[in-house]
């Protein structure tokens, strides 16, 4: 055998064989390469979308918190201030109400001083009348009497 013929028969099986590998073998690798490629990048890009959903979404979240902090805070000083406005309404309803109680009181007391000045008077003009009975038993002039129990009457 000869060594040409041997590296030629050789050389035909290797170009055979490229031949079978460029045509029947290499189309379904690279097929299957640019497929995994394609998928890859699908991927990449399926998760840099989601991403910025994520940040766009976080920053939503962000945004309603502020907003729903604010709103409550806002609530609870309008719920401060209506408070605050009730119990200063109380107040004044309670000052009312004391000075209403303190005025009838006044107006009672003055009424009870007068009826009890009024009975003093009359128990003093009973006791006058008894004393000028007791001084007419014993001396009577009417005139020194009337005139005495007059100033009497006055000064009460």
């Amino acid at each position: 055998m000869n060594i040409n013929a041997t590296l030629f028969a050789q050389a035909i099986v290797f170009a055979i064989l490229v031949w079978f590998t460029m045509k029947f073998v290499w189309p379904p690798i690279a097929k299957a390469l640019d497929e995994r490629a394609l998928k890859i990048s699908e991927g990449l890009a399926a998760s840099e979308k989601a991403k910025t959903e994520l940040a766009v979404a976080n920053k939503r979240v962000e945004e309603e918190l502020s907003k729903s902090r604010n709103e409550s805070a806002t609530r609870l000083a309008d719920a401060e201030r209506r408070a605050q406005t009730v119990i200063e309404e109380a107040k004044a309803r309670a000052t009312e109400e004391a000075s209403k109680i303190v005025a009838a009181a006044r107006q009672e007391a003055e009424q009870q001083v007068v009826k009890a000045r009024e009975a003093l008077r009359e128990q003093v003009a009973a006791l006058a009348v008894k004393g000028a009975e007791q001084i007419l038993k014993r001396e009577i002039n009417a005139g020194v009497h009337a005139e005495l129990l007059g100033r009497l009457k006055t000064e009460l």
